[in-house]
């Protein structure tokens, strides 16, 4: 087993980067990261006479992360040593990768074992999205890629006032529409729409105080500037507010990974991402919004109407 309670990480990265080309798991000792407070990566500590490099938990999970591995629990080898495991993740056990492109984010999907919500990295990002639109004060909500309606279901903890909201929630899968329905049967404030966006425009649904859409408008189906455009014409009332959400991840074998990754590259890359949301910022600045950027995993844009 390999020590590196005292080594750099420039060494520890290549070593692992190696060894996990021919094993699905690796352990190695690592110094004790709860052995002292306050201490940055790097930094050099002397115990009983011995000399260690520090590392937080958070390093090593980051460690991970790049390997594309989940870190096991570590184990206490003595107050001063811990044993870390890596274990790689299976990149085709992934909604990515399913075939049936009609339900391919339907109840039966490897998607529909995905819940936001419990990844305090988006649930709370999304959270403060709705407090900074003030979502209590927004009478007509629409949602566009709403799938089962957990994005609905945040907002139903969140407002005291939720009945006295109007929340219309489309998607073009029919069998995720169909369970949030039945998901949201006792309230008769929320209606579902199995509904191509492309063609939004035939269901005469009005404007909205709120729209959301939480990575929808990227897909591969949609213009998404001209998409875009047209729901901030026509759909949106003049002190309205938009939440939208651009997916820096990928979801596979049970784990959100950091880091947009498009077609043909083994490696996040970002750019059409920040496209898009440099093209929403600019475009709703000009409609005179206020926009601000945040997130990690998910990348938030709130825009808050500043119009007179």
């Amino acid at each position: 087993m390999h020590d590196f309670s005292n080594k750099p990480m420039f060494e520890i990265y290549n070593t692992l980067l190696t060894q996990l080309e021919q094993k699905k798991q690796i352990s190695f000792l690592a110094l004790n990261p709860d052995i002292k407070d306050g201490v940055y990566a790097g930094e050099k500590l002397i115990l009983d006479n011995q000399e260690f490099t520090y590392r937080s938990l958070y390093s090593f999970i980051d460690l991970a992360s790049i390997l594309n591995c989940k870190m096991l629990l570590p184990k206490c080898i003595d107050e001063k040593l811990i044993e870390i495991t890596f274990k790689k993740l299976n990149k085709q056990k992934s909604f990515h990768e399913d075939e049936n492109s009609n339900e391919k984010y339907g109840v039966t999907s490897s998607f529909s074992r995905i819940n936001k919500n419990e990844e305090p990295d988006f649930l709370l990002n999304y959270i403060s999205c709705l407090k900074n639109v003030k979502i209590g004060k927004r009478k007509r909500v629409l949602n566009l890629g709403v799938n089962s309606g957990s994005e609905f279901e945040v907002i139903k903890n969140l407002c005291e006032n939720f009945e006295d909201l109007e929340l219309v929630g489309i998607d073009y899968s029919k069998t995720a529409i169909k369970y949030a329905k039945k998901r949201f049967d006792n309230n008769s404030n929320v209606s579902f729409y199995a509904w191509d966006i492309n063609n939004l425009d035939e269901l005469n649904l009005g404007q909205f105080d709120l729209i959301i859409s939480i990575g929808t408008l990227q897909s591969s189906n949609l213009n998404f500037n001209e998409t875009l455009m047209n729901i901030v014409q026509k759909y949106l009332k003049k002190d309205a507010a938009m939440i939208l959400g651009f997916p820096n991840c990928r979801w596979y074998d049970g784990v959100m990974a950091y880091g947009a990754i498009p077609k043909n590259y083994s490696y996040p890359e970002m750019s059409i991402l920040y496209k898009d949301a440099i093209f929403c910022k600019k475009y709703l600045q000009q409609k005179k919004f206020r926009v601000t950027l945040t997130g990690k995993n998910y990348i938030f844009l709130t825009a808050t109407s500043i119009r007179k």
